[in-house]
Protein backbone atom coordinates (compact mmCIF):
# COMPACT_ATOMS: atom_id res chain seq x y z
CA UNK A 1 0.00 0.00 0.00
CA UNK A 2 1.21 3.73 -1.18
CA UNK A 3 1.82 5.75 1.66
CA UNK A 4 1.33 9.67 1.06
CA UNK A 5 2.01 12.82 3.11
CA UNK A 6 0.48 16.19 2.90
CA UNK A 7 3.97 17.85 3.23
CA UNK A 8 0.97 21.13 3.06
CA UNK A 9 -0.36 20.13 6.48
CA UNK A 10 1.47 23.20 8.51
CA UNK A 11 0.97 25.53 5.60
CA UNK A 12 -2.64 24.76 5.19
CA UNK A 13 -3.13 25.03 8.98
CA UNK A 14 -1.69 28.41 8.94
CA UNK A 15 -4.25 29.60 6.17
CA UNK A 16 -6.76 28.66 8.29
CA UNK A 17 -5.83 30.85 11.01
CA UNK A 18 -5.31 33.43 9.11
CA UNK A 19 -9.27 32.60 7.91
CA UNK A 20 -9.92 32.62 11.11
CA UNK A 21 -7.91 35.63 12.35
CA UNK A 22 -9.45 37.49 9.66
CA UNK A 23 -13.00 36.70 10.40
CA UNK A 24 -12.14 37.62 14.27
CA UNK A 25 -10.96 40.99 13.13
CA UNK A 26 -14.34 41.58 11.79
CA UNK A 27 -16.55 40.52 15.10
CA UNK A 28 -14.36 42.87 16.85
CA UNK A 29 -14.77 45.43 14.56
CA UNK A 30 -18.33 45.14 14.62
CA UNK A 31 -18.40 45.04 18.25
CA UNK A 32 -16.38 48.07 18.14
CA UNK A 33 -18.88 50.44 15.93
CA UNK A 34 -21.83 48.78 16.26
CA UNK A 35 -22.20 48.58 12.66
CA UNK A 36 -22.71 45.36 11.11
CA UNK A 37 -20.40 46.89 7.88
CA UNK A 38 -18.42 49.46 7.57
CA UNK A 39 -16.68 50.07 4.04
CA UNK A 40 -18.65 50.06 0.60
CA UNK A 41 -17.80 46.63 0.13
CA UNK A 42 -18.56 44.68 2.30
CA UNK A 43 -21.95 44.93 1.22
CA UNK A 44 -23.05 47.02 -1.73
CA UNK A 45 -26.63 46.76 -2.09
CA UNK A 46 -26.92 47.64 1.69
CA UNK A 47 -24.32 50.56 1.50
CA UNK A 48 -27.20 51.89 -1.44
CA UNK A 49 -29.95 51.41 0.71
CA UNK A 50 -28.50 52.75 3.74
CA UNK A 51 -27.46 56.15 1.54
CA UNK A 52 -31.32 56.10 0.19
CA UNK A 53 -32.71 55.91 3.35
CA UNK A 54 -29.79 59.33 4.76
CA UNK A 55 -30.95 61.42 2.03
CA UNK A 56 -34.75 60.76 3.37
CA UNK A 57 -33.90 61.56 6.99
CA UNK A 58 -31.83 64.64 6.06
CA UNK A 59 -35.44 66.08 4.37
CA UNK A 60 -37.53 64.68 7.18
CA UNK A 61 -34.61 66.68 9.89
CA UNK A 62 -35.03 69.95 7.68
CA UNK A 63 -39.19 69.64 7.19
CA UNK A 64 -39.27 69.26 11.02
CA UNK A 65 -36.58 72.25 11.41
CA UNK A 66 -39.38 74.38 9.38
CA UNK A 67 -42.28 73.13 10.96
CA UNK A 68 -40.70 74.64 14.42
CA UNK A 69 -39.92 77.65 13.05
CA UNK A 70 -43.45 78.56 11.35
CA UNK A 71 -45.39 77.06 14.24
CA UNK A 72 -42.99 80.16 16.39
CA UNK A 73 -43.19 82.72 13.81
CA UNK A 74 -47.15 81.99 13.33
CA UNK A 75 -47.78 81.84 17.59
CA UNK A 76 -46.19 85.56 18.07
CA UNK A 77 -48.40 86.38 14.85
CA UNK A 78 -51.05 85.14 16.73
CA UNK A 79 -50.37 86.34 20.34
CA UNK A 80 -49.82 90.21 18.40
CA UNK A 81 -53.23 90.00 16.70
CA UNK A 82 -54.47 88.93 19.81
CA UNK A 83 -53.36 91.71 21.26
CA UNK A 84 -54.63 93.92 18.84
CA UNK A 85 -58.12 92.34 19.19
CA UNK A 86 -57.99 93.53 22.67
CA UNK A 87 -57.18 97.03 21.76
CA UNK A 88 -59.88 97.16 19.27
CA UNK A 89 -62.36 95.78 22.08
CA UNK A 90 -61.12 98.62 24.42
CA UNK A 91 -61.49 101.37 21.75
CA UNK A 92 -65.22 99.95 20.96
CA UNK A 93 -65.96 100.31 24.84
CA UNK A 94 -64.44 103.90 24.69
CA UNK A 95 -66.70 104.81 21.43
CA UNK A 96 -69.85 103.82 22.69
CA UNK A 97 -68.94 105.34 26.20
CA UNK A 98 -68.19 108.32 23.76
CA UNK A 99 -71.53 108.22 22.29
CA UNK A 100 -73.56 109.31 25.39
CA UNK A 101 -74.70 112.28 24.74
CA UNK A 102 -74.54 113.55 28.15
CA UNK A 103 -70.69 113.90 27.94
CA UNK A 104 -69.51 117.41 27.47
CA UNK A 105 -66.37 118.62 25.34
CA UNK A 106 -64.14 117.89 27.33
CA UNK A 107 -64.75 114.50 28.12
CA UNK A 108 -65.03 113.70 24.56
CA UNK A 109 -61.48 115.52 23.62
CA UNK A 110 -60.09 112.60 26.33
CA UNK A 111 -61.82 109.85 24.93
CA UNK A 112 -60.37 110.98 21.59
CA UNK A 113 -56.65 111.00 23.18
CA UNK A 114 -57.08 107.31 24.65
CA UNK A 115 -58.46 106.04 21.25
CA UNK A 116 -55.78 107.42 19.29
CA UNK A 117 -53.06 106.25 21.73
CA UNK A 118 -54.77 102.85 21.44
CA UNK A 119 -54.04 103.65 17.56
CA UNK A 120 -50.83 103.94 17.76
CA UNK A 121 -50.55 101.17 20.01
CA UNK A 122 -51.97 98.80 16.83
CA UNK A 123 -49.31 100.50 14.81
CA UNK A 124 -46.58 99.69 16.73
CA UNK A 125 -48.42 95.96 17.04
CA UNK A 126 -48.47 96.00 13.32
CA UNK A 127 -44.73 96.09 12.68
CA UNK A 128 -43.99 93.11 14.99
CA UNK A 129 -40.69 91.67 14.66
CA UNK A 130 -40.32 87.83 15.01
CA UNK A 131 -36.21 86.88 14.45
CA UNK A 132 -35.30 90.27 12.76
CA UNK A 133 -38.20 89.54 10.02
CA UNK A 134 -41.54 91.91 9.93
CA UNK A 135 -44.61 89.55 10.16
CA UNK A 136 -47.25 91.44 8.49
CA UNK A 137 -45.13 93.15 6.02
CA UNK A 138 -46.07 90.17 3.32
CA UNK A 139 -42.61 88.62 1.57
CA UNK A 140 -40.72 92.43 2.31
CA UNK A 141 -40.54 90.93 5.74
CA UNK A 142 -37.13 93.33 5.44
CA UNK A 143 -38.89 96.68 5.87
CA UNK A 144 -41.59 98.13 8.54
CA UNK A 145 -44.65 97.65 7.09
CA UNK A 146 -46.67 100.18 8.46
CA UNK A 147 -45.64 104.08 9.27
CA UNK A 148 -47.42 107.29 10.00
CA UNK A 149 -48.43 109.41 7.17
CA UNK A 150 -49.83 112.74 7.76
CA UNK A 151 -51.10 112.60 4.14
CA UNK A 152 -53.15 109.67 4.40
CA UNK A 153 -57.01 109.98 5.26
CA UNK A 154 -56.15 106.99 8.31
CA UNK A 155 -52.55 108.63 9.29
CA UNK A 156 -50.77 105.48 8.11
CA UNK A 157 -49.22 104.12 5.05
CA UNK A 158 -48.23 100.42 4.01
CA UNK A 159 -45.22 99.61 2.91
CA UNK A 160 -44.93 95.79 3.11
CA UNK A 161 -46.58 94.05 -0.20
CA UNK A 162 -49.51 91.97 -0.88
CA UNK A 163 -47.68 88.19 -1.33
CA UNK A 164 -47.01 85.64 1.27
CA UNK A 165 -45.22 83.55 2.46
CA UNK A 166 -44.81 79.36 2.46
CA UNK A 167 -42.40 76.93 4.04
CA UNK A 168 -41.97 73.40 2.48
CA UNK A 169 -43.14 70.63 5.46
CA UNK A 170 -42.94 67.64 2.98
CA UNK A 171 -41.54 66.54 -0.47
CA UNK A 172 -44.07 69.03 -3.09
CA UNK A 173 -46.08 69.89 0.45
CA UNK A 174 -45.98 74.13 1.36
CA UNK A 175 -47.68 75.72 3.80
CA UNK A 176 -48.70 79.22 3.81
CA UNK A 177 -47.09 80.81 6.91
CA UNK A 178 -48.29 84.46 7.04
CA UNK A 179 -51.19 87.04 5.84
CA UNK A 180 -50.01 90.28 4.31
CA UNK A 181 -50.64 93.43 6.63
CA UNK A 182 -52.61 94.59 3.78
CA UNK A 183 -55.33 91.59 3.84
CA UNK A 184 -55.56 91.82 8.00
CA UNK A 185 -55.13 95.67 8.86
CA UNK A 186 -55.63 97.56 5.63
CA UNK A 187 -58.32 96.30 3.40
CA UNK A 188 -60.45 98.40 1.21
CA UNK A 189 -63.64 99.34 3.47
CA UNK A 190 -61.93 97.83 6.26
CA UNK A 191 -58.83 99.51 7.21
CA UNK A 192 -58.09 99.07 11.49
CA UNK A 193 -56.26 102.83 11.06
CA UNK A 194 -58.96 104.68 9.07
CA UNK A 195 -61.76 103.42 11.19
CA UNK A 196 -59.66 104.22 14.06
CA UNK A 197 -59.13 107.89 13.05
CA UNK A 198 -62.92 107.87 12.09
CA UNK A 199 -63.50 107.79 15.61
CA UNK A 200 -61.00 109.89 17.14
CA UNK A 201 -62.00 112.45 14.40
CA UNK A 202 -66.01 112.01 15.48
CA UNK A 203 -64.80 112.54 18.98
CA UNK A 204 -62.76 115.62 18.84
CA UNK A 205 -65.24 117.50 16.50
CA UNK A 206 -68.51 116.16 17.80
CA UNK A 207 -69.75 113.97 15.23
CA UNK A 208 -71.58 111.05 14.46
CA UNK A 209 -69.39 108.84 17.15
CA UNK A 210 -71.98 105.85 17.51
CA UNK A 211 -71.51 105.54 13.27
CA UNK A 212 -68.25 105.81 14.08
CA UNK A 213 -68.30 103.10 16.94
CA UNK A 214 -70.13 100.37 14.97
CA UNK A 215 -67.01 100.75 11.96
CA UNK A 216 -64.54 100.02 14.39
CA UNK A 217 -66.94 96.85 15.35
CA UNK A 218 -66.73 95.79 11.63
CA UNK A 219 -62.85 96.09 11.41
CA UNK A 220 -62.92 94.33 14.93
CA UNK A 221 -65.17 91.14 13.21
CA UNK A 222 -63.56 91.24 10.17
CA UNK A 223 -59.87 90.82 11.93
CA UNK A 224 -60.79 88.49 14.16
CA UNK A 225 -62.26 86.14 10.55
CA UNK A 226 -58.59 86.89 9.13
CA UNK A 227 -56.87 86.00 12.92
CA UNK A 228 -58.66 82.34 12.38
CA UNK A 229 -55.90 81.74 9.37
CA UNK A 230 -52.93 81.17 12.06
CA UNK A 231 -55.53 79.07 14.14
CA UNK A 232 -55.62 76.81 11.46
CA UNK A 233 -52.54 76.83 10.06
CA UNK A 234 -51.11 75.93 13.21
CA UNK A 235 -53.65 73.04 14.02
CA UNK A 236 -52.48 71.55 10.65
CA UNK A 237 -48.37 72.20 11.31
CA UNK A 238 -48.94 70.18 14.76
CA UNK A 239 -50.68 67.17 12.80
CA UNK A 240 -47.75 67.85 10.06
CA UNK A 241 -45.16 67.18 13.18
CA UNK A 242 -46.26 64.46 14.71
CA UNK A 243 -46.32 62.34 11.17
CA UNK A 244 -42.76 63.68 10.43
CA UNK A 245 -42.04 62.88 13.95
CA UNK A 246 -43.42 59.16 12.90
CA UNK A 247 -41.53 58.88 9.88
CA UNK A 248 -38.04 60.43 11.28
CA UNK A 249 -38.78 57.52 14.38
CA UNK A 250 -39.39 55.14 11.46
CA UNK A 251 -36.47 55.92 8.88
CA UNK A 252 -33.82 55.43 12.69
CA UNK A 253 -35.46 51.91 12.91
CA UNK A 254 -34.84 51.22 9.11
CA UNK A 255 -30.85 52.69 9.16
CA UNK A 256 -30.38 50.54 12.23
CA UNK A 257 -31.75 47.30 10.85
CA UNK A 258 -29.62 47.81 7.61
CA UNK A 259 -26.19 48.67 9.25
CA UNK A 260 -27.12 47.68 13.23
CA UNK A 261 -24.63 44.66 13.83
CA UNK A 262 -26.78 41.80 15.48
CA UNK A 263 -24.63 41.80 18.95
CA UNK A 264 -25.73 38.61 20.41
CA UNK A 265 -24.74 37.10 16.89
CA UNK A 266 -21.63 38.50 17.02
CA UNK A 267 -20.64 37.87 20.34
CA UNK A 268 -21.09 34.08 19.93
CA UNK A 269 -19.08 34.21 16.32
CA UNK A 270 -16.51 35.90 18.43
CA UNK A 271 -16.02 33.21 21.22
CA UNK A 272 -16.64 29.91 18.56
CA UNK A 273 -13.45 32.12 16.40
CA UNK A 274 -11.51 32.50 19.76
CA UNK A 275 -11.74 28.85 20.83
CA UNK A 276 -11.03 27.44 17.23
CA UNK A 277 -8.14 29.92 16.88
CA UNK A 278 -7.10 28.01 20.13
CA UNK A 279 -6.68 24.73 18.97
CA UNK A 280 -5.13 25.35 15.67
CA UNK A 281 -2.46 27.11 17.41
CA UNK A 282 -1.87 24.09 19.59
CA UNK A 283 -2.12 22.20 16.45
CA UNK A 284 0.41 24.28 14.81
CA UNK A 285 2.68 23.92 17.63
CA UNK A 286 2.21 19.99 17.84
CA UNK A 287 3.07 19.69 13.84
CA UNK A 288 5.99 21.80 13.90
CA UNK A 289 7.32 19.27 15.94
CA UNK A 290 6.65 15.99 14.72
CA UNK A 291 8.95 13.96 12.40
CA UNK A 292 8.29 11.64 9.31
CA UNK A 293 8.03 8.42 12.13
CA UNK A 294 5.28 10.81 13.71
CA UNK A 295 3.38 10.49 10.70
CA UNK A 296 3.98 7.15 10.41
CA UNK A 297 3.45 5.84 13.83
Amino acid sequence: MELRVNPNLYETLVLGIGNLKQGENTDLEQMSSGKRFNNLSDDPAAVAELVLNEGQSSDVTQYLQNVTTVQNSMQMADSTLNSVVTALSQAISLGTEGANGTLNSADRQSIATQVSGIKDEILSLANTTYDGNYLFAGTAVSTQPFATDSSSASGVTYNGNGSTNSVQVGDNEYVPENLSGSQIFTPSGSDVFAALQGLVTALQNGGDVASATTQVQQVFSRLNTQRTFYGTALSRLQTTQSYLTQEQTGLATAQDNIQGADMASVISNYTQTETALTACYEAAGRISQMSLLDYLK
